[in-house]
């Protein structure tokens, strides 16, 4: 596998679902300013980015969807050369209504980019200290005491993570408008013993990122929604995305419905696998999938609850990376933060809710967010003034068992970049917890 290359689910955790039939609509590819196609000669000089062709870009996309089965997709990417949409498929199955970048869908564990950001506003104006023990603010964590909040931030607490709890992915299937507290959440987590001593071990846990949402409201003294919308979405114009209700059930119009085969199970804890007849099926046309849309994302909470556009989600990234959202200090201090997942593996590292990815010269900063219906992948790359965000409203492909946007990413980085990120790698391949896709494990999200 390459460098960024995504592994089967089915050697992470494996798989099964109920399969789908695409409805592949009219597909797009434009130049966003007044819908021109930007000249594909004017790469700057050193860039690590080949000419963008447009038809060419496109043709990935709508290969890909087709391939995977995936309902609907967009790709949205931001560049010197200029601005490009490529949206193929349907956000609603049966129907031929395309995607679009002001299209509002779920970012899943994107989200826990702007948690992160909340928290390191706060430490930022002194109103904690990311040395704080969580036990601070929080009673009743195990460990509390020693796991300190960069360490909640970095993935290193320890904590079990509580969406490997099969009774979640019950109550979603069974009981999908269940509107979840934190407190319940943690109580679900905090039922297991933890998994590691504090800052022993790199391991993706949601627990964290509850229990970052729990300290944010209590420290900003209102709710996470509106400590968002203030610090965040209102300043940088971002009109289309939020932190909705605990209990709201909706999207925004115009929305993208999710699907995914079989239960949300496949997602939360990876099992059981796809059978052959399943996948057989699946490609034949034969089975649907399962559509997600309206389950109650208060399971999700802080770790990955926001809702948002292609749109906001570009400018959101580039206005994180870009440093106009922490301060000079804060913000070198969100750049320091990232260690190695793996002491093996440099090449992918994770810091405060953000994951730095690398391969031949290019580094990446991105999160990925994966939830029953909808997969996405937000990155940003300084080096070459790249933003690329892709979101499908298919959680994981019956055909290969991966994450969908995951795969379309790949794709699509292999389209733009000139050194590859599928070119053969000796890395070994590395598991990939849910909520956040990682875009490619090998140095991936999560």
């Amino acid at each position: 596998m390459g460098v960024l290359s995504g592994q089967s689910r089915c050697q992470r955790r494996g798989h099964r679902q109920i399969a789908s039939i695409l409805v592949c609509a009219g597909l797009l590819v434009a130049a966003c300013a007044g819908g021109t196609t930007p000249a594909t000669d004017a790469v700057p000089a050193g860039s690590g980015l080949k000419p963008i062709e447009p038809a060419a870009l496109q043709a990935v996309v709508d290969k890909t969807v087709q391939d995977l089965l995936i309902p609907g997709a967009v790709v949205l990417l931001r560049t010197p050369q200029g601005d490009f949409t490529a949206a193929s498929g349907t956000t609603d199955l049966g129907t031929q209504n395309r995607p679009a970048t002001d299209t509002h869908f779920r970012i899943a564990s994107v989200t826990k980019t702007m948690t992160s950001a909340v928290i390191l506003q706060l430490a930022q104006e002194g109103k904690l200290h990311l040395s704080d023990p969580v036990s601070k603010y929080v009673p009743g964590v195990p460990n509390g005491d020693d796991i300190t909040l960069a360490e909640l931030l970095k993935m290193r607490s320890g904590l079990y993570n509580y969406t490997d709890d099969p009774e979640l992915a019950g109550f979603l299937d069974h009981d999908p408008t269940k509107v979840w507290t934190p407190q319940e959440l943690l109580d679900m987590a905090f039922a297991h013993p933890p998994n590691a001593p504090p800052d022993t071990i790199f391991e993706y846990s949601n627990t964290n990122y509850v229990l970052l949402g729990q300290i944010a409201e209590k420290v900003d003294d209102k709710p996470l929604a509106a400590a968002m919308h203030d610090r965040l979405f209102e300043p940088l114009g971002l009109k289309n995305t939020m932190l909705p209700a605990s209990t709201s059930n909706s999207i925004p119009e115009p929305y993208s419905h999710g699907y995914l085969y079989g239960s949300s199970s496949v997602v939360l804890t990876g099992t059981p696998p796809y059978t052959a007849e399943e996948i057989a099926s699946a490609q034949a046309g034969t089975l649907q999938p399962n559509d997600y849309t309206g389950i109650n994302h208060s399971f999700a909470a802080a770790a990955g609850a926001v809702i948002s556009t292609s749109d906001d989600l570009a400018t959101w990234m580039q206005a994180l990376v870009g440093g106009r959202v922490l301060n000079a200090e804060y913000q070198r201090v969100w750049l320091d933060s990232v260690q190695p997942e793996d002491p093996g593996n440099p090449n992918r590292e994770y810091g405060y809710g953000i994951t730095r990815i690398s391969w031949g010269p290019n580094t990446v900063y991105l999160h990925g967010g994966e939830t029953p219906g909808y997969n996405t992948e937000a990155s940003v790359d300084p080096a070459n003034q790249t933003t690329l965000v892709v979101w499908a409203n298919l959680t994981v492909s019956p055909v290969d068992s991966r994450d969908a946007a995951n795969s379309v990413l790949l794709k699509v980085m292999d389209q733009i970049y000139a050194a590859s990120p599928l070119a053969p790698s000796p890395l070994a391949p590395q598991p990939t917890p849910p909520l956040a896709t990682p875009p490619l494990p090998t140095p991936t999200t999560r």
